[in-house]
């Protein structure tokens, strides 16, 4: 017997198995399909139901469907799906949005596990390419606006009496105005404390002294860059989130002010756009309990220390003008669907939000606090014109019952809107508002044409080393055709498994995993040969060559793997398709070349009890 264990075999088999099952996926294919979403609930079986009868009533009828997150996709084949968007658009207005995208005909019991096809990457299936604009001037205004707020804060904590604080947007400066020498002293001092990398200047205003802080162009210019490279870290983190699932977004900044986007596989962005140009945050402000609120919005007349909100009802709430923490102060978000009280939003805070939280709580114990949801976006108004939209809206108050810091819930939110809030608070708030300036959708950008002969290409050269190893190697050259094959299945079960995009460098790279694997067969199957040549038995040339060829193979896979992870590392775009397909493939090639090869081997020499000669 040849001595290799038969553990290993079945390891072997085990794990062909897995990736079989992995891989199965891609047999299925892609139809057209509609993704249906709903703005503040989640689509139901009966939402789903109900769509389906008025298509059917038009006499369309999808090929299949299934709910995903609250989302419904239907998939249809032929021309139906425009006729079906058309369709469902008309007969609910308002009700759902309403995407363009491919879907797999992965049968329902596997999606139910979580099996899914190779994800393909834009220059290959297509999608949505999205320009934004950035607001670097917005930036710099919201800059200023911080600074007005931290010097109010600042002195009104010094309780240093003063004028007022000025912001001059179109010169880029803050006044603080005081009444006298005294105040302005003081005053200056306290702000000082708390704002020590600030450049102030002594100024006069209006025969008052005051403080004026002065943006220099260079600060101006770095706030600006700022805004640009921080939204693009807050769209990537959104769009990479599990609530979107757009499979490989690239992201990258284009020109001085400008974030193009392109997300594979989409055909329409009308889901994804009303997630990226969000900018959602929360307050958290004592109830004013002292007052009336329903006498506040009937006469007009606001309390002074006090702001009127409603809630989604539209139900008046009085609450305290001083904030307690805001939603920058936020470190983590995270969606609880079943918690004590129903849905809610876990969150973190940072020390000074939570040094803010634990002495309010002291100081309100068995008070009201409320938080309060606030939505900032871009729609366009009934003349197609894109306006700022903000929306405040308390969506929960609660007594104060015990003493608590930087880790608590939020309830009052349904589902959808809880998945929603917790992507936004966790991503981040946007430093900028950003204005869209294109979207189109692209078909692949090196042409089906190009594509369908790479994939011939990749095939063409695959046969060729298929039939270079069958007739030089014999026996042997078909068992590295076998571990071949096997290597192409567990490679594509790894890249449905965890969800990789492929692109065509991605193909190159598979090509350039049969080649490596070619090699490490033949590295083995060479040194099989020495063996036989200096004189040693079959079996002990086998032991031999598997054994003394393992050196040079790992060797080679490891030099090759490092290059691999500082490509994926720190590549982008292409680059990084290129290294996930080739890391990946590395692993897969070493597999089936060492352990698989040597499995078939065994199976079919390891039986045989008098071995006088190799078919090598």
């Amino acid at each position: 017997m040849i001595g290799y264990p038969r553990w290993k075999i079945a390891l072997v088999a085990i794990v062909m198995v897995i990736g079989i099952f992995l891989a199965l996926p891609n047999v299925f294919g892609e139809e057209s399909a509609l993704q249906l979403a709903a703005d503040r609930a989640a689509v139901t079986d009966a939402d789903s139901k109900a769509v389906v009868q008025l298509l059917k009533d038009k006499g369309i009828t999808p090929s299949g469907l299934f709910l995903e997150q609250g989302r419904l996709t239907l998939r249809f084949s032929g021309q139906d799906q425009l006729k079906a968007r058309d369709v469902i658009a008309e007969a609910r207005p308002n009700q759902f949005t309403i995407a363009l995208s491919k879907a797999s005909r992965v049968p329902t019991w596997m999606r139910a596990m979580g099996l899914g096809p190779v994800k393909l990457g834009l220059d290959l299936r297509g999608g949505v390419y999205l320009v934004y604009q950035v607001d670097v001037q917005g930036a710099v205004k919201q800059l200023l606006d911080r600074h007005e707020q931290d010097f109010r804060s600042a002195l009104r904590n010094a309780k240093v009496a003063y004028q007022d604080v000025v912001v001059d947007y179109p010169n880029n400066r803050v006044r603080v105005l005081f009444r006298d020498a005294d105040s302005f002293a003081k005053g200056k001092a306290a702000i000082l404390a708390e704002s020590r990398n600030l450049n102030f200047t002594d100024v006069t205003a209006g025969g008052s002294p005051a403080l004026e802080l002065q943006l220099t162009p260079q600060e101006i210019k770095e706030r600006q860059n700022y805004a640009v490279q921080q939204n693009i870290v807050i769209l990537r983190n959104r769009l990479n989130s599990p609530e979107l699932a757009v499979s490989e977004p690239q992201v990258a900044q284009e020109g001085v002010d400008r974030i193009a986007i392109q997300l594979p596989g989409l055909q329409n962005s009308a889901e994804v756009k009303k997630i990226l140009g969000k900018t959602a945050t929360l307050e958290f402000r004592m109830v004013d309990e002292t007052n009336n609120p329903l006498e506040a919005a009937a006469t007009g007349r606001v309390p002074l220390g006090s702001k009127l909100f409603y809630t989604r009802d539209k139900q008046p709430v009085l609450l305290k003008r001083d904030v307690v923490v805001t939603g920058d102060q936020l470190t983590d978000a995270t969606f609880q669907p079943n918690s004590q009280d129903g849905p809610a939003v876990s969150v973190g805070l940072d020390s000074r939000g939570a040094a803010k939280m634990l002495k309010n709580t002291q100081e309100n114990l068995g008070h009201l606090m409320a938080v309060v949801f606030i939505d900032r976006s871009r729609e366009k108004n009934a003349q197609g014109v894109e306006v700022d939209r903000t929306t405040e809206e308390v969506i929960n108050r609660a007594t104060i019952r015990g003493v608590f810091s930087n880790n608590f819930q939020i309830t009052g939110v349904n589902p959808i809107e809880g998945r929603e809030l917790a992507l936004l608070l966790r991503a981040g708030g946007l430093a900028a508002p950003l204005t869209p300036v294109e979207e189109r959708a692209i078909g692949p950008s090196l042409g089906q044409d190009n594509i369908d002969k790479g994939i011939k290409a990749m095939v063409f050269g695959m046969l060729a080393a298929f039939i270079f190893m069958a007739v030089y190697y014999k026996v042997f050259g078909l068992i590295a055709d076998a571990t071949l094959a096997a290597n192409v299945v567990l490679l594509t079960a790894l890249l449905s498994w965890f969800g990789a995009a492929l692109t065509l460098p991605g193909i190159a790279a598979v090509v350039l995993t049969v080649g490596m694997a070619v090699d490490a067969n033949i590295l083995i199957y060479e040194r099989i040969r020495e063996e036989l040549r200096n004189g040693v038995t079959p079996r002990a040339a086998i032991a031999a060559g598997f054994e003394r060829a393992w050196s040079a193979i790992g060797d080679s896979n490891v030099t090759a793997l490092i290059a691999g992870v500082v490509l994926w590392s720190f590549g982008a775009g292409a680059i990084r398709g290129f290294a996930v397909v080739l890391v990946l493939g590395i692993f897969t090639s070493v597999f089936t070349a060492v352990m698989g090869s040597h499995a078939l081997v065994q199976i079919i020499y390891g039986g045989k009890r008098k071995l006088d000669r190799l078919s090598i």
